[in-house]
């Protein structure tokens, strides 16, 4: 009874969105209003007319309509006047289903209390990650490049019988628009400053986030078990911003903590309560949900996959869902946890299966029960979005834009970005776009996440772009299409050397340095287990040579997973040095076992640049 009840309820709450929304033209004052693509059947309804009548016309004319039959605003117009009706075409209806939703009036009976959504926010390294580590007893950490987080993780934690849900964002000053999105979305944030450093630049910045969106601050302060720990410090320097403690007569809480090793973990939990209360957060579990699309990404499995953050109301399985400009119905969600549920409510975090493309991170989403609407809405939004200009110009390889600026040739270039993840992606892209050196402009003419596609190396050699990858890499097939297009490919793991090279290409200066020179990929088709050995992958070399004294990536999906070096190269039982293109082998890699069918080996080794070196 409880679950129809709660069905019910949410087509109630919706009621007057699906009369607002659902229809697509109408006659108005004598003039018919309209948006989106309209069928010869919509149209003949609106106009009062028979669909049959128009479908004749036009086959007299040689064109073939059925009652299904899309018509573009240009034969709308024409049949319009024909039967003496103006006509309008509206900015689709979207903006109204949209405010419908998020304006509807909630029945203060249907409120419950809901958990606080809470961001750790900080400088790089000042242990954001490891105190969501440590309340979640999780090792999220292990599976950062560096220690330093470049997505958007939201997790969940009971604490006293309550749950809390906590963001953890990047600190690295590249994430900024990462931050502030997370700020948007959260109602108290925890302010991570390590005792032994102080107030840095990206804490302010965090603390100016939180500032804008109006939300209270509890400082943790940690590391406080190190040598040089020094909290008064730390409050005396907050205090310049107007961070000041209840001690002080101000209105933040401060909590003195080591996340490493445990310490205060449990009182700054207690304190995020003890303001969420304060706070009153109450959603109405009973409406269909609107929230926010924190992180986004392809999975070669399933699809796009993202991870959605419920503001307000209750998703569901099988529910529409508008998600910026793309739109589809959810088919699969997991929690935290990875744990499959059902439904999701406010403030609860689940990655969701279902989306026909990859959002981006930051997009709103909402849920309608009707697919059409849904789709109409995305597609529309789609087709504006495809209708701004596209930026392009004249770029070919990092040599001859070295040159060009040296020669101050150059005004704008032109680079196709791609990345692990849409949160890497942003940021990255916001660190690009805020390289400033005078008489040079960057032109990112596409930026999304996945591997790299013979598609990106199309577009770059159509506009004269550079390829940016930013953890991920193109298979052989791409390789040798970059090679065919004479389209340049850059790689990085690491933020920073990315933004240091592309600075010091735009003020015309280049310092050697080692690089990676690619020597092959093999695939990998069966998998084998040695008890003295470990796992071997058995492999056939799909493009250039793996020799055995060649470091080596794991690549899965595009995407690295591990990267060492080789422990062992066979051909059938006999050790070899290489193994050429074309030709089987059996590799065992140094402290690693977890290969699977399928994952691809690329063999490179570091080199010196020279003056016209490339990295391919």
């Amino acid at each position: 009874m409880a679950k129809n009840k709660n069905k019910n309820d949410r087509q109630t709450n919706l009621s007057n969105t699906k009369l607002e929304t659902n229809k697509k033209c109408f006659l108005k004052d004598g003039v018919l209003e309209y948006y989106g693509s309209l069928t010869v059947g919509e149209l003949a309804n609106a106009l009062k007319i028979q669909a049959s009548d128009i479908i004749k016309k036009y086959f007299l004319k040689g064109i073939i309509y059925t009652i299904n039959s899309n018509l573009d605003d240009e034969i709308i117009g024409e049949i319009c006047i024909d039967n003496n009706i103006d006509f309008k075409k509206m900015v689709e209806n979207e903006a109204n289903a949209l405010s419908s939703i998020l304006n509807l009036k909630d029945d203060p009976k249907e409120l419950k209390e809901r958990p606080p959504v809470v961001t750790v926010m900080g400088h790089v390294d000042h242990g954001k990650t490891t105190l969501i580590d440590t309340i979640r007893n999780s090792r999220l950490t292990e599976a950062e490049f560096g220690g330093i987080s470049q997505e958007i993780g939201a997790y969940q934690k009971q604490c006293h019988g309550k749950l809390i849900t906590f963001i953890d964002t990047p600190g690295h000053e590249a994430f900024t628009e990462m931050r502030s999105r997370g700020a948007s979305v959260t109602d108290i944030v925890v302010l991570v400053v390590a005792a032994d450093d102080g107030v840095m630049p990206q804490t302010i910045e965090a603390i100016d986030h939180a500032k804008a969106a109006s939300v209270p601050i509890i400082v943790a302060i940690n590391k406080i078990d190190v040598p040089g720990a020094n909290p008064e410090k730390v409050i005396s320097e907050l205090m310049k911003y107007d961070i000041i403690p209840e001690k002080y007569g101000g209105s933040n809480i401060f909590c003195e903590i080591s996340a490493k090793k445990n310490i205060g973990i449990d009182n700054l939990l207690e304190n995020i309560l003890l303001e969420a209360e304060m706070l009153e957060l109450k959603a109405n579990p009973n409406r269909y949900a609107y929230g926010t699309v924190l992180e986004a990404k392809l999975d070669k499995g399933e699809g796009p996959k993202a991870t959605f953050l419920i503001s307000n109301g209750t998703l569901k399985v099988g529910d529409y869902v508008v998600v910026g400009s793309t739109y589809g119905k959810i088919r699969r969600m997991t929690n935290d946890l990875n744990q499959i549920v059902t439904e999701a409510i406010p403030s609860m975090p689940v990655s969701v299966i279902g989306i026909n493309e990859v959002p981006q991170a930051g997009d709103h989403f909402f849920a309608l029960d009707n697919e059409k609407l849904a789709k109409e809405i995305a597609n529309d939004r789609k087709l504006r979005l495809e209708e701004e200009s596209r930026k392009s110009n004249n770029v070919s390889t990092l040599d001859e834009l070295y040159d060009k600026v040296k020669e101050g040739e150059l005004k704008n270039i032109n680079i196709v970005l791609k990345a692990n993840s849409t949160g890497s992606v942003e940021a990255v892209k916001n660190a690009i776009l805020k390289l400033n050196v005078e008489g040079t402009k960057i032109n990112i003419i596409r930026a999304s996440a996945g591997a790299i596609t013979e598609s990106d190396v199309l577009l770059a050699n159509a506009s004269h772009a550079l390829i940016y990858g930013f953890n991920v890499r193109p298979d052989s097939n791409v390789r040798n299409k970059a090679i065919e297009e004479k389209v340049e490919i850059r790689l990085h793991r690491i933020i920073y050397a990315l933004i240091e090279e592309l600075e010091s290409m735009l003020k015309g200066m280049r310092a050697k340095k080692e690089i990676e020179q690619y020597l092959g990929q093999a695939e990998v088709r069966q998998v084998f287990k040695a008890s003295k050995i470990g796992t071997i992958a058995g492999c056939y070399v799909v493009d250039g040579e793996i020799t055995s004294t060649s470091l080596l990536r794991v690549l899965r999906d595009g995407e690295e997973v591990y990267n060492g070096k080789i422990n062992g190269l066979k051909r059938f039982k006999d050790d070899v040095k290489e193994v050429k293109s074309g030709f089987e082998c059996g590799i065992s890699i140094l402290n690693f076992n977890d290969i699977h069918e399928g994952d691809i080996i690329e063999a490179y080794k570091m080199v010196e640049e020279e003056d016209n070196g490339r990295q391919n």
